[in-house]
């Protein structure tokens, strides 16, 4: 595509992106495939079709159609409840335990919002996760609201595994990943350093773009653990744009292909360009129109690195891209002007759109920021020495959160980040970076007066989460040792 290397490389320099790789498929041929910029930025090493991302949620839809192969072979039911071939599951809401199915689960309308604080970077394993679902607390009935999820995904990858009598990850190989000749692709950070060719995670932060360490969420599994490149991936477009077939294997029928590209839920994302209308999802995938256009598409943010696949299914076009900049909206601004390109269609202004939300967003998050600075009561004093906030505080899904001091200040511990807190006021504390935004964590009182517990605000849409003092058998010493084992680390 003439001009189209020179305006990607014109737009990564604009928002500051170190590397990307597209790949593009029109008519069931791959008439673009290369890479950008940098994938190591410190050793100057450049991006090829064959550099390994992280394509998080990009995850999903190889979940649905590990499912949709199960339904097409008789094993699996889209419609009867989970509980029939995972009996141990219970959630919060006993109807929701009864009647959720592989559909809801894979739809976002199980009732849960994301409660993501609660598995990103845990020390639990997949199962252990599960087993936690129990104790969070839902915001809306089954079926009712559209909430992204990704701990039903998991759900979903787990039901995988058990119906195929092995695990998810080595259903999609064998299934998935094998006949598509996706040699690369694989489901662990770990095998990331096990090849020659991989990118290193990039993010900005005061208009400074630096490498971060890798995020491990092998845990997340069919929620968004695949690591994969854009040779692989056009694989993967190609499946899906023609009939379910790749070469001269038939790896889904139309039918059920048609059925993970058809809507299932209406979403609750707002319309905010005239260009696009309408959004629901299917069967993992968001399903919308781009000028006219079916569109179908899934994008993955996680640190370090944003992707989106994005299939034009009646125009038989399909596009990869993958960077390694966390929530960089190149992938959009790339995608679309591809779309408009091959359709035939004057350019929209995308980048100018993109700046112009960017920068609404970025004064959004500085008022929340002042405000919070706005509400302070000044001349106010813990009601407690900072000893006597110190310890172990536990929430029986989210677990342990942990208070030290450090530096004569207090400092949280949670899912091995280390937060330092300074006093807002009263028993009140301000915690730096959480949810990249200053955040207020609150110690509650038992009538003795001694410190009971601690509520965070990890889920936006639920109350705070609260997490009760476990009584400590640690000596002074064992507390010290604790302490300088976080603090060696960071």
């Amino acid at each position: 595509m003439q001009g189209l290397s020179e305006f990607i490389n014109k737009t990564m320099q604009q928002w500051k992106v170190p590397g990307l790789a597209i790949a593009i498929v029109k008519d069931n041929e791959i008439i673009f495939c290369e890479g950008f910029g940098l994938r190591d930025v410190e050793q100057n090493l450049m991006v090829t079709p064959q550099t390994l991302f992280a394509i998080a949620s990009g995850t999903k839809p190889f979940t649905t159609m590990a499912m949709s192969i199960l339904v097409e072979r008789g094993l699996l039911d889209w419609d009867k409840p989970v509980r029939n071939y995972l009996p141990a599951l219970k959630l919060y809401d006993s109807y929701a335990t009864d009647h959720i199915t592989p559909r809801d689960l894979v739809t976002h309308r199980s009732g849960l919002p994301r409660h993501d604080r609660m598995w990103f970077k845990s020390p639990f394993t997949l199962k252990e996760i599960l087993n936690r679902l129990r104790y969070l607390e839902p915001t809306h009935e089954l079926r009712t609201v559209f909430q992204y999820q990704n701990l039903m995904y998991m759900v979903a990858g787990y039901l995988v595994g058990e119906i195929a009598g092995s695990s998810w990850e080595e259903f999609v190989q064998q299934e998935i990943f094998n006949p598509l000749e996706m040699r690369a692709s694989n489901f662990s950070l770990a095998e990331f350093p096990k090849t020659d060719d991989f990118a290193f995670p990039y993010q900005e932060k005061d208009d400074k773009v630096d490498k971060i360490p890798f995020c491990n969420i092998d845990v997340s599994s069919a929620a968004g653990s695949i690591n994969s490149n854009v040779a692989d991936m056009a694989n993967w477009l190609l499946l899906h744009l023609n009939q379910g077939k790749y070469g001269d294997k038939q790896i889904i029928s139309p039918f059920h292909l048609e059925e993970m590209h058809s809507p299932q839920f209406g979403t609750s994302q707002r319309l905010q360009f005239n260009d696009i209308f309408h959004y629901f999802y299917g069967l993992g995938w968001f399903i919308s129109v781009y000028r006219g256009h079916n569109l179908i598409q899934h994008g993955g943010n996680i640190d370090g690195f944003t992707s989106r696949t994005t299939l034009l299914p009646q125009d038989n076009i399909g596009i990869v891209v993958l960077t390694n900049l966390k929530q960089n909206p190149v992938i959009h601004t790339v995608t679309y002007y591809v779309c408009d390109r091959l359709l035939g269609l004057d350019e929209s202004p995308w980048n100018e759109r993109m700046k112009e939300r960017y920068a609404q967003a970025k004064e959004e998050k500085a008022k929340a920021a002042l405000s919070i600075i706005d509400a302070r009561k000044n001349g106010t004093q813990p009601s407690h020495p900072l000893e006597d906030y110190t310890g172990d505080f536990e929430h029986p899904a989210y677990g342990v959160l942990s208070i030290l001091i450090n530096d004569n200040h207090l400092t949280a511990i949670y899912n091995s980040t280390v937060y330092k807190l300074e006093h807002y006021h009263y028993d009140i504390f301000i915690a730096d970076d959480l949810d990249d935004q200053p955040q207020l964590i609150s110690f509650l009182t038992d009538k003795k007066g001694n410190i009971s517990g601690v509520t965070v605000p990890l889920e936006p849409t639920v109350k705070d989460i609260l997490f009760t003092q476990i009584p400590s058998s640690e000596n002074a010493s064992d507390l010290l040792t604790k302490t300088n084992k976080y603090f060696t680390i960071i």
